[in-house]
């Protein structure tokens, strides 16, 4: 959801895709992959939008992966997490989102004392755990490869570098630094699946301005 913010990730890539493509911003704060499965085919029905879909990424695993005893609302145990991805996955190939359009996202690591002081300042405890995030990152990773989607790995490339901190605002969300990573990873993988996409409509010096209509009809 705060990935069209201002610096934000989606925002960076709607940007970079302006009259090639729509990028769709179908982002829910707080939700888990226990309720995304449910309301998926709301946001993705068998239309002709599903047909000309170049990529969908699912991003979920930082909500699932929060501390049962501590926060079950949000939690989905680690199997059912996984087979909720493999059932989204499964959903949008049945209205012809074939699996290489597919990319799935890991979480991205807990900075746990960031995130400590954001629950102590609401009167909990500490409701989540890098080590189990990493878990969760894991499953998500064996996910892609049982049903060959693409994967990128967040959980894994933001802590090579020693301090992530300053990818994480927080703690839990992204930072500016750390939108601008995921858009630039993500980037990496999304660029060969629309380099050959036209630009909508021709460059305003192309257009024949005597007689606009034969280059615009």
């Amino acid at each position: 959801q705060y990935s069209f913010q201002e610096n934000g990730w989606g925002a960076f890539l709607a940007e970079r895709l302006v009259r090639k493509c729509d990028v769709v911003n179908r982002g829910f704060s707080g939700y888990n992959t226990r309720w995304a499965k449910l309301i998926l085919p709301r946001l993705i029905s068998n239309s002709a939008d599903a047909k000309s879909t170049v990529a969908v990424t699912i991003f979920f695993g930082a909500n699932d992966s929060a501390l049962k005893d501590l926060n079950p609302k949000q939690h989905v145990p680690l199997e059912e997490y996984a087979a909720n991805l493999k059932s989204m996955i499964q959903y949008l190939k049945t209205i012809d989102i074939p699996e290489d359009r597919i990319i799935l996202i890991t979480p991205p690591p807990l900075q746990e004392s960031a995130w400590e002081k954001e629950c102590l300042a609401k009167g909990e405890k500490l409701n989540r755990r890098n080590a189990t995030t990493g878990e969760y990152a894991k499953a998500c990773v064996q996910v892609a490869g049982d049903c060959g989607t693409d994967i990128l790995d967040l959980w894994t490339l933001m802590q090579k570098n020693e301090d992530f901190s300053s990818y994480l605002s927080d703690g839990l969300h992204l930072s500016p630094k750390g939108n601008s990573f995921v858009a630039a990873q993500l980037w990496s993988h999304l660029e060969k699946k629309l380099s050959s996409l036209p630009l909508l409509l021709p460059y305003w010096r192309e257009v024949d301005h005597t007689n606009p209509e034969a280059s615009l009809l």
